[in-house]
């Protein structure tokens, strides 16, 4: 019998996260490993990372698919488009 490949658990813990952060009001970061797949703001990159609001308030139109995460988000006054795979999320917690 042939099994199906399984998902990976990563984007429903990042979701699952977000949710418990959302709903006891604290202030969700993702901190994400960049490279040429990962759309930010260059400029904001650090040592191969950028940490990323992900907040209501933050970001306009976010959704957080099994493979990407993507919203607008404005940098320095700037309106951006941001596109995350989810596989280059490191780390997201709660600011608070």
């Amino acid at each position: 019998m042939e099994t199906a490949e399984t998902t990976s658990t990563r984007p429903y813990l990042v979701r699952a996260m977000y949710e418990w952060c959302v709903d006891n009001g604290f202030t969700p970061f993702l901190v994400v490993s960049v490279d040429s797949s990962v759309r930010v703001p260059q400029e904001f990159v650090r040592d191969g990372e950028i940490v990323l609001n992900v907040s209501a308030g933050a970001t306009n139109q976010l959704s957080m698919g099994n493979a990407f995460i993507e919203f607008k988000g404005r940098f320095s006054g700037v309106a951006r488009d941001i596109v995350v795979p989810m596989e280059r999320v490191s780390a997201i917690y709660a600011r608070e």
